[in-house]
């Protein structure tokens, strides 16, 4: 009974998140039906074929087991430069010394299957399956698919040669296409945030997040396709960019290692500001307005202890609670799962799921099946920061879609987050816990 009321409410949860979307689209009666089947029957596919179908969920789990090995592969080069001060015996997980140089390495590991070419070949498969099933343009399909593996500014470097003459539909595919996922690089540093030092742990957390990236390509294209309709042609040639990054491989893993300097010094860095501010903010609200007003005991009484004060979690948890039932969470854990959101759509995914690995790691958050689906809901870079990242990287590459780009950034968001949303419920209604 109780996995029947979980299907039921992930079920209506995913005609409210298409539901919204049809709501916010700018031409309704363009919306074709066919690709919003297709596009949620891909979702529940592959999403079907990870969980039950043996050879698929090896494979997947082999994916997983290697991004781990990757972990312990950085652990190596972090122990050469910094020895015994990443010695988690002596000073536990130092976050700067243990984390964050597995997005330098990854970042380098990625440029150099994009030199090789390996990485190009496996995106043109996905969006081959993709273009078939969907009948939508071969460049933005060949974007969608890239960030499965690619953050939302590398991503569209495989379409280069297309960006300019993109639709506004197509350009919208792009960017809620980046939104939906994370790069590969930080996908990894979730990986240590959920699985802590577990390898097993790693793993289990590592294929859900893997799944979760992969389900995310068809969601992306069919919310743009909501949010703003095709109604011009299209091309549908599958051609990926031949350009490659580097002048050699050693170049190639050159330029990856400094771009993945650069990412984790930005993470760093957003992580201090962002750690910074909220406990600002939320000392004005405990300290100026909870403890003067009465507010303080008020929150710690309404919520049963969950929070202790008026604070920024607690505004953001009863705004995103509603988001977390129709994910399919417990009823119990509707506020710390709404923070949790709130906190990855306005600050970033990575406060998010630091968040959620220090709830997880002192018991404030538990239950495997909220832990799961909280893991798809938060994987994801839809967030008000991005409308500015894919602005600027995007329109670098394409500066004549500077002014389209700007003008579909809030379309982008909430596509972006509503596939993450509905990734969640699939999550829900399919994954046994």
């Amino acid at each position: 009974m109780e996995s029947l009321t979980h299907v039921l409410r992930g079920l209506f949860g995913l005609a409210a998140f298409v539901g919204i979307a049809v709501l916010l689209s700018e031409n309704r009666r363009a919306i074709n039906w066919r690709v919003v089947l297709i596009g949620l029957g891909l979702q529940f596919v592959f999403a079907a074929l990870v969980i039950y179908a043996p050879p698929v969920r090896a494979a997947v789990e082999a994916v997983g087991a290697f991004f781990v090995k990757l972990l312990g592969f950085t652990g190596e080069g972090v122990k050469f430069v910094f020895g015994s001060l990443v010695d988690q015996q002596k000073h536990g997980v130092v976050f700067g010394l243990s984390i964050l140089p597995s997005i330098i390495f990854f970042s380098a590991f990625t440029s150099a299957l994009y030199y090789l070419g390996v990485l190009q070949k496996i995106v043109w498969a996905f969006a081959w399956v993709m273009t078939k099933a969907m009948r939508l343009s071969g460049p933005e399909t060949l974007s969608a698919s890239a960030n499965v593996f690619l953050g939302q500014t590398e991503a569209p470097l495989l379409i280069k040669p297309y960006l300019a003459s993109m639709t506004r539909s197509e350009l919208l595919c792009v960017m809620v296409g980046g939104m939906a996922t994370v790069a590969g690089a930080v996908l990894v540093a979730y990986i240590s945030f959920l699985g802590g030092t577990d390898p097993r742990q790693q793993v289990v957390f590592a294929t859900h997040l893997i799944t979760k990236s992969v389900i995310s390509a068809p969601a992306a294209l069919m919310l743009a396709k909501i949010l703003v309709p095709q109604t011009e042609p299209v091309s549908t040639a599958l051609e990926v960019n031949k350009e490659k990054i580097g002048a050699n491989f050693l170049d190639a893993v050159c330029l990856g290692t400094t771009d993945g300097i650069k990412l984790a010094v930005n993470v760093g860095g957003m992580l201090i500001v962002f750690t910074a501010g909220v406990a600002m903010i939320n000392y004005v609200l405990s300290q100026w307005l909870g403890d003067p007003l009465g507010l303080n005991t008020w929150v710690a009484s309404v919520t049963g202890g969950a929070f202790q004060a008026f604070s920024l979690d607690f505004i953001f948890g009863m705004v995103f609670a509603p988001i977390a039932w129709l994910m399919g969470i417990s009823n119990d854990a509707l506020l710390q799962s709404g923070a949790l959101l709130g906190t990855r759509s306005v600050l970033n995914e990575f406060v998010a799921f630091l968040q959620l690995g220090e709830m997880k790691a002192t018991g404030a958050y538990t239950d495997p099946r909220n832990l799961m689906i909280m893991t798809y809901a938060l994987c994801g870079f839809a967030n008000l920061v991005s409308i500015g990242i894919q602005i600027g990287g995007i329109g670098a590459i394409a500066p004549n879609q500077r002014e389209n780009l700007a003008k579909l950034g809030v379309k982008a968001f909430i596509g972006g987050s509503l596939a993450c949303f509905m990734a969640a419920a699939i999550a829900g209604i399919l994954v046994p816990v």
